[in-house]
């Protein structure tokens, strides 16, 4: 998934909370962010099972790309911009629109909407203000939040960089060395994604 599931999860609890009581009045603050976390990971999801998808298919093509010469990187994503326009999918990640976030504005605004008809449809909510209102301040918290998290995701990748060895993203190495340095940025920030 585009952002790791603690965060998912963060995300949903300080956006309630920041939402409470003055946007949302909901009678239980946790339940309220797993509603929340819950209907981002259903929806990022999607892009995972395309993701998923098209990798399945390249692996029938691969003898098909080696003749030709065309690269798995450029296959990759022209088989996915076909579906991701045959089926009306939104790009989640920014930085395939050009946002510097990892989650695209149209992402935020399509889950803002989602979150808003949710809360709207469940009896454990109650919108204090306009949809519309909720939903244009749900998406300020959010675009806050992310930008923090683009913060500690830059500062973790500068210190796996500045390893005596260089050290290869995507390797399982990389990827233990990132979940630590970026547990340890957010600390720093004061966000312990464990708490709750």
């Amino acid at each position: 998934m585009l952002l790791a599931r603690e965060f998912v999860d963060y995300l949903s609890r300080q956006t309630i909370r920041k939402l409470s009581p003055l946007w949302i009045e909901t009678t239980d603050m946790q339940v309220a962010g797993e509603f929340m976390s819950g209907i981002i990971e259903e929806d990022l999801a999607v892009e995972d099972q395309l993701n998923d998808e098209v990798r399945e298919l390249l692996s029938q093509y691969s003898d098909y790309m080696r003749k030709e010469g065309v690269s798995y990187q450029d296959m990759f994503r022209r088989i996915k911009n076909t579906l991701v326009t045959q089926r009306k999918v939104i790009r989640a990640a920014g930085r395939d629109s050009g946002d510097q976030m990892k989650l695209s504005r149209d992402k935020i605004n399509d889950l803002s909407h989602k979150i808003v008809a949710a809360l709207r449809k469940s009896r454990d909510f109650r919108l204090k203000r306009e949809p519309n209102d909720v939903r244009l301040e749900m998406v300020k918290v959010i675009t806050d939040l992310l930008q923090t998290e683009e913060k500690v995701d830059k500062a973790a990748r500068t210190k796996i960089r500045t390893q005596k060895r260089e050290i290869t993203e995507g390797t399982e190495e990389w990827d233990l060395l990132h979940k630590r340095y970026y547990a340890e940025e957010l600390k720093k920030l004061g966000i312990d994604l464990a708490s709750r």
